[in-house]
């Protein structure tokens, strides 16, 4: 039988635990519901903006833009990767970057070379666990990320593809879709894939509705030398949202099963400690009985 003062220290601090993770839960959900108001706000913005780029790509015919297509003959790619800068969430940071690295090994099959920009101090103790290299290791961005924080980044990209140095660019994420599913994607962020927003938005409305005609004014390519590029900073802003959001429901969820788990191991331990403790009275309880017996 366990001794009673181990399980009385052991019990101890498996409630102190307890106390911990359920303070981070709680932590957790406040953040939770702040990440999640902002990114519900954004997408409206970015749904919309790409919706209008795609339609005025469509209707300016002949106008073109760099940031559409990829110079030929490039061996080189980037990627940004999106992990959190603390644990304690679950699967989220090991099923994106299990995503990523996947990414990452099919393009190097094709003699594809990426660059890394990694997000979050869990995505780069994970990289130089593999040995792989990064050229930018990102850490200033916390839980709730500023737009102009992530316009330096989509800035220098868009100026890499626009030089020629890279053929494409790929976010790795964690893509909210609502408060029961998030799952892990890679999303191409350049070259903008304006013909296949074009026809989705065709499948979207059966195809049988007449094209909305346009009134430039600026021209077509003044308009979308501006639109582009706020696409391109719009949509990778939505990435960090969206993973921000997924981080905290991911933490929300592992700090409630270590609580369940806490509270299930007290309950375990108090009913050894019970049974120790009944056990040891039974002892004594013998001890004098038998001491009686032997004095009559």
């Amino acid at each position: 039988m366990a001794n009673r003062r181990v399980l009385i220290k052991r019990r101890k601090a498996v409630r102190n635990i307890r106390k911990i993770t359920r303070t981070m839960q709680l932590i957790a959900t406040a953040r939770f519901q702040a990440a999640f108001t902002r990114a519900i706000a954004t997408k409206p913005y970015s749904e919309k903006l790409a919706e209008l780029v795609a339609d005025l790509s469509k209707a300016a015919e002949g106008v073109d833009h760099p940031l559409m297509h990829a110079a030929e003959g490039i061996g080189r790619s980037a990627m940004v990767i999106i992990t959190s800068n603390r644990g304690l969430c679950g699967g989220y940071n090991s099923n994106v970057l299990r995503t990523a690295v996947e990414h990452l090994d099919r393009a190097k099959e094709t003699g594809l070379d990426t660059e890394v920009h990694m997000v979050g101090k869990k995505g780069i103790s994970y990289f130089k666990f593999l040995g792989r290299e990064m050229v930018e290791r990102i850490t200033h961005i916390d839980d709730a990320p500023k737009f102009e924080q992530i316009e330096p980044i989509a800035n220098y990209l868009m100026g890499q593809f626009v030089r020629g140095e890279i053929a494409s660019v790929h976010v790795a994420y964690m893509k909210f879709i609502s408060t029961g599913r998030q799952q892990p994607e890679i999303m191409q962020l350049l070259p903008l894939a304006q013909d296949e927003q074009a026809d989705a938005d065709e499948a979207s409305t059966g195809g049988g509705e007449a094209e909305t005609q346009y009134e430039f004014s600026p021209e077509p390519k003044q308009l979308l030398e501006e639109l582009l590029p706020a696409t391109v900073r719009t949509q990778l802003f939505q990435c960090f949202t969206d993973a921000t959001v997924s981080e905290q429901i991911a933490r929300m969820v592992a700090m409630k099963a270590a609580t369940d788990a806490a509270e299930d191991m007290i309950t375990t331990l108090t009913r050894q400690y019970n049974r120790a403790r009944q056990t040891q009275i039974t002892m004594e309880l013998l001890d004098i009985v038998g001491g009686a017996n032997a004095l009559t």
